[in-house]
């Protein structure tokens, strides 16, 4: 397993090696989000207590799943860094917290709009509020360090070291619901419990959901790709591939 990390993680290998996924990542994206959307809006029947405003569920529950299992990738990314010296683990860290930064600020805001039909305020202290604005401070706190240590490699390290310190955050925001008293309803999704959403409201669902994970991480391989490059630079692989046209 390790053999195969480093051998993947080597940036020539790992250009070449993602080239054919971007396409395919990027189709599936768009159909996923495409077919999931129209279906939640057009193809759902209203909810028996909350109306139509349930529908923004297939923004809000993807954008917020995604905000912790973002972090949770960077935790994994911070661990390859800082103990097993892989570089492109540095090159994944920050825009893995730009994209979980953006997810986490679409959660709250489809969740304060939710909140405002349901709850009678756009924002209460709620712990599962509070806990997730907490996450995204998690976020914007690294994506500033990126731009305050100039030395890159130095910045990567400080950065995933407060990577793992924040992971405390992520068990918080999934049991906030259940440690404290909260206006926030229970999980939509747990892997062993059966779902607490009917089954024709669940398929677009799960339909954007894994439309958003795509989409972030055809995302994310773009501009890793690119930031390889830039680094890899004088390397005579990249000098060939510009040579040739790419």
């Amino acid at each position: 397993m390790q053999r195969f990390i480093y051998q993947f993680a080597a940036s020539r290998h790992f250009y070449y090696q993602t080239q054919s996924w971007l396409f395919p990542l990027g189709l599936l994206a768009a159909l996923f989000i495409m077919l999931g959307s129209l279906w939640g809006l057009f193809g759902v029947p209203p909810d028996y207590q909350q109306g139509d405003a349930f529908r923004i569920i297939y923004v809000h529950v993807p954008a917020a799943f995604l905000s912790m299992a973002i972090y949770a990738a960077m935790g994994f990314m911070a661990i390859l860094l800082l103990v097993w010296r892989i570089k492109l683990a540095g090159i994944f860290l920050p825009l893995l917290a730009q994209i979980g930064a953006s997810m986490a600020f679409i959660a709250l805001v489809t969740g304060s709009i939710w909140g405002k039909p349901m709850w009678g305020t756009w924002w209460i202290w709620d712990a599962r509020l509070t806990s997730e604005l907490v996450l995204l401070l998690l976020y914007v706190s690294i994506l500033a360090t990126q731009f305050a240590v100039s030395n890159p490699e130095k910045a990567e390290k400080v950065i995933g070291i407060l990577t793992l310190v924040g992971l405390i955050d992520l068990p918080i925001i999934h049991y906030s619901v259940y440690w404290w008293n909260t206006l926030h309803q229970g999980a939509t999704l747990t892997l062993f419990e059966k779902p607490k959403i009917a089954p024709i409201m669940l398929y677009p669902l799960l339909l954007n959901l894994i439309g958003f994970s795509l989409f972030c991480a055809w995302v994310t391989l773009h501009k890793a790709r690119d930031i390889v490059l830039f680094r890899e630079r004088r390397q005579r692989w990249v000098m060939d591939l510009f040579a040739g046209g790419m």
